[in-house]
């Protein structure tokens, strides 16, 4: 845990993931024992410091239309590595880039869409990009939750 980051900054941290829209500053003024300003204050640093990248909503791809979420398990080289994830996110279909540290696959590109035929395209685009595509694993369901090392509780 980052030397600057108390139990006040885990509170809010811990807030903001469970409802970041629904959740005032008051309210996590309330649970942490300090004044509205106070934590104004600290989501501010917070931000600037880069530990809050930002807000977004939490979207069901499944319910809006998109039912199928595929996993794509690939091998780029290491030094076109981190030049080729801001491309992969520019691809259609793709909702996020993970890099990974072990193993022969080192980027994990996961894919949205309706039908198989939203997806097989993307594949085709990482191999045109110059990846390897070791894997492909069709995903039933996707849950997250707060981190809970951010709360006192």
């Amino acid at each position: 845990m980052g030397d600057d980051i108390d139990e006040v900054d885990q509170e809010i941290l811990h807030a903001l993931q469970e409802d970041a829209r629904n959740t005032s500053s008051g309210d996590i003024a309330d649970r942490t024992g300090t004044s509205d300003s106070t934590v104004r204050k600290r989501i501010q640093r917070l931000e600037s410091d880069g530990i809050i990248k930002g807000y977004s909503a939490e979207v069901d791809y499944q319910q809006s239309g998109y039912p199928l979420r595929m996993l794509l398990f690939c091998t780029a080289s290491i030094p076109e590595r981190g030049e080729l994830i801001p491309e992969i996110l520019d691809i259609d279909g793709v909702v996020s880039v993970q890099e990974l540290v072990t193993g022969e696959q080192n980027l994990l590109v996961t894919v949205v869409g309706e039908t198989d035929s939203d997806i097989t395209p993307v594949a085709q685009k990482l191999l045109d990009m110059g990846l390897t595509v070791a894997d492909e694993v069709l995903v039933r369901s996707h849950e997250t939750t707060p981190f809970g090392e951010f709360t006192s509780e």
